[in-house]
């Protein structure tokens, strides 16, 4: 079989489990299975570029951030609904279309009214081409980059029509919307309002990758051009749709009259909390298409549909006590314990509180009478406060000034709602840590998964990560891990992919043992980004670097004023900063003042500077001094030779593969990636929609550009082969913001001066 054939097979293979567990909630192989039909395609399309294509499953998981959100107009528009809270304006709505259509006889069709953002997918010729938000209803914006990554949206339909654009939703499912909230509040951020607000926010994230994190799903429920192809009913259209892979609405009612209709829109609100997604209400629609055109549209909203809203449901109980959770990563978080009190299908007797600001900004205190609801139909949430209710000498709360579980020292860091416990050591986030540390991202101990990192913790095998070097193979081989079921089973072989895991992770970059460390602000970029002047990690343990940077942040913020004295404590850090490797460069708007733009910022300087200063660091320091582990950034590993030794690249625009395939061949290769265009640059890499910023600038300094073919023959042919430019994209419009760069190296040759 040849490479072309077997990634054919492959995709299509990958492509019908997609279906089975995404759209059709039936799969039928096990993760693993899953994981090694992609990581050989993967492999596959690695090798071969050339066979790479945007229907790819490959394509879904995210490319490089995009610069900006290209308008769309929709054409038909994408109207709303005319909404009611009241069934007698149901009646109104049946007596006019009686009276718009005398004679003529109608079904209707009930669904649920799904709580999350307009959404229209153009398929040509069965491939998606665009995805794009309603907006103004008349214009929305090119998602489509971002929608690729959702799997329940087939990059190809089996329908040859030259034109079919599905409409409807993108929405957060109540568990994915949960989980998010969760981190967003452990991260320090603030957690959306509902699901539709997230589902909302990820939609329009510039950096598809993110994207591809969030749980986002569709449903598809109606259609705006349609080429080639006509449908009798919305019935018959919803069949097609469900034949052709897209999701649809899961609950749906035929009706022979708007009797019948109001029966099933009772029978909808009884089963809103039964759905994966959170509903508002039933849409009631007229099931022939044919008669749409005759009744026409407002300027807002068709003619042959309404939205009837149920009502919100939420509850009053007495608020009892406010206790203080320590979550995974440390963040205090306040929950209010409450009078149980039923409500939308269960008992609620504890809701969040999110944090301080939430308690204050609402006036919480312990003894209010408290309205509560489910945000998401999922988190029980105190939305306010019934203040004639409230008890005399009712006293404002306030986070401890410690951690209630480990009485170590708090913090708030500037920008961040959330307070947390700093103490790496405390046994509240024992389980979290070990869970990143064995991530993926981190040190990938593959074998041991979230659940089993969790049962470790508990039995009390493991109270830090590095405890897992320590673990006897057979005692791990024979703890009983609960299943599902409820069953145990054995860990078994699996003590033997944790040996060989944890003997590879020794040799792991820096900047992956940074991260797994889990220190406050420092995710996996900026670990990249403070790792790279460092030999190893001892060396970064006893080097001033950081402390360098705070100091020459606070001098600049407390001398602006003096000029002189300005200048000379630049010129002091300076000179401190360049025996690092540092070198600031006049600003000549500023002629007093250095342009300093680091890209280690000032709160990732205040969290490495305080683990270097820590006991809970010289411990940790010493344990793996014992282990034999002290790791070294990626750059020290790159090869000195290949054909792009001693190159400096910059990539723009979209590629076949993800960037990071390509910022790993340029490494593998002896090369640099750089973030932006300077006259440093060797060559820029060019894929389809390019930035203009980086393309006009490579141009003004003669910079060689290559296209995808030109990079892949330059890694066969050597770097001083000339590279052919390839012809010269549209500039970005004008005011559209630069994509992120990727944070590979601390120093930027735009940013810093020639080194001395």
């Amino acid at each position: 079989m040849t490479a072309a054939e077997r990634i054919a097979e492959l995709r299509a293979e990958i492509l019908r489990h997609d279906r089975l567990y995404y759209v059709e909630a039936r799969p039928v192989i096990s993760d693993r299975d899953y994981d090694a039909l992609w990581d050989e395609l993967v492999a596959l399309e690695q090798a071969h570029p050339e066979l790479v294509t945007p229907d790819s499953p490959t394509r879904r998981v995210g490319g490089a951030p995009i610069e900006g959100f290209a308008k769309v107009r929709h054409d038909p528009p994408m109207r709303s609904l005319d909404k009611t809270y009241d069934k007698g304006e149901l009646a109104q709505f049946d007596a006019f279309l009686r009276q718009q259509l005398p004679g003529e006889t109608w079904d209707y069709v009930v669904e649920p009214k799904i709580d999350g953002v307009s959404l229209s997918l153009l398929y040509r010729h069965g491939r998606l081409v665009r995805a794009a938000t309603r907006g103004t209803g008349e214009v929305g914006d090119d998602v489509t980059a971002n929608v690729r990554t959702i799997r329940s949206i087939p990059l190809a339909i089996p329908c040859d029509a030259p034109a079919v654009e599905v409409r409807g939703e993108i929405y957060m499912p109540r568990a994915g919307f949960a989980a998010l909230n969760r981190a967003e509040e452990e991260a320090g951020r603030e957690p959306f309002a509902n699901p539709r607000n997230a589902a909302a926010g990820s939609l329009k994230l510039l950096d598809p990758r993110e994207v591809a994190r969030r749980p986002l799903d569709a449903v598809l429920y109606a259609a705006g051009a349609l080429e080639g192809i006509a449908f009798a009913t919305h019935t018959e259209m919803m069949r097609a749709f469900a034949q052709w892979g897209l999701r649809t609405p899961p609950w749906q009612r035929l009706c022979l009259d708007i009797r019948q209709a109001m029966a099933a829109i009772d029978e909808l609100e009884t089963l809103r909390h039964a759905f994966p997604f959170e509903i508002d209400g039933a849409v009631l629609k007229v099931n022939q298409r044919a008669l749409y055109g005759r009744l026409g549209s407002t300027a807002h909203a068709p003619r042959s549909a309404r939205a009837y809203k149920y009502a919100p449901e939420c509850a009053r109980t007495r608020l009892r006590a406010i206790t203080v959770q320590v979550g995974r990563t440390g963040v205090l978080t306040p929950v209010a314990d409450l009078d149980p009190v039923p409500l939308a299908g269960s008992v609620i007797a504890r809701a969040t509180l999110h944090n301080a600001d939430y308690v204050r900004e609402k006036d919480i205190r312990v003894g209010d009478m408290v309205e509560i609801s489910k945000h998401g139909d999922v988190i029980p949430a105190v939305d306010r406060v019934v203040p004639e209710f409230r008890p005399a000498g009712a006293a404002p709360f306030a986070l401890p000034a410690r951690c209630p579980v480990c009485g170590g020292e708090t913090e708030r860091l500037e920008g961040e709602v959330a307070t947390r416990c700093v103490n790496p050591e405390c046994p509240a986030q024992r389980v979290g840590h070990l869970q990143l540390f064995v991530s993926r991202g981190a040190l990938d101990i593959a074998a041991i998964g979230e659940r089993m990192a969790e049962a470790l913790v508990q039995a009390g095998l493991v109270t830090h990560p590095l405890d897992l070097w320590g673990l006897d193979p057979k005692a791990l081989a024979d703890f009983r891990l609960a299943g599902d079921d409820g069953t145990e089973r054995r860990f078994g072989k699996k003590a033997q992919e944790v040996a060989e895991a944890l003997e590879r992770a020794k040799t792991l970059p820096l900047h992956r043992w940074l991260y797994a460390l889990g220190l406050p602000g420092i995710g996996l970029t900026a670990a990249r980004v403070v790792a790279a002047p460092f030999a190893s990690f001892s060396a970064l343990l006893g080097d001033p670097l950081f402390r360098d940077v705070l100091d020459f942040y606070a001098a600049t913020e407390r001398k602006t004023d003096d000029r002189d004295l300005l200048a000379g404590e630049i010129a002091t850090r300076a000179e401190a900063l360049a025996a690092r490797g540092l070198v600031l460069r006049d600003d000549p708007a500023k002629p007093f003042r250095k342009r300093f733009l680091l890209t280690v910022k000032p709160e990732m300087a205040r969290t490495m500077a305080r683990f270097q200063a820590s006991d809970y660091a010289r411990r940790l320091a010493a344990r793996l001094a014992a282990l034999g582990i002290d790791p070294k950034p990626v750059e020290a590993e790159a090869p000195k030779g290949g054909a792009l030794a001693g190159k400096r690249l910059v990539i723009t625009g979209t590629l076949s593969q993800p960037r990071e395939t390509f910022e790993r061949l340029i490494r593998d290769n002896g090369g640099t990636v750089q973030g932006s265009v300077s006259k440093k640059t060797d060559f820029l890499l060019i894929g389809a929609d390019p930035g203009g910023s980086k393309y006009t600038k490579a141009q003004a300094l003669g910079t060689p550009l290559l296209d995808e073919a030109a990079f892949m023959a330059l890694l066969g042919a050597g770097a001083e082969t000339a590279a052919t430019p390839p012809e010269a994209p549209e500039p970005a419009p004008a005011g559209q913001n630069p994509p992120a760069a990727p944070a590979q190296a601390l120093i930027q040759d735009d940013l810093f001066g020639e080194l001395p």
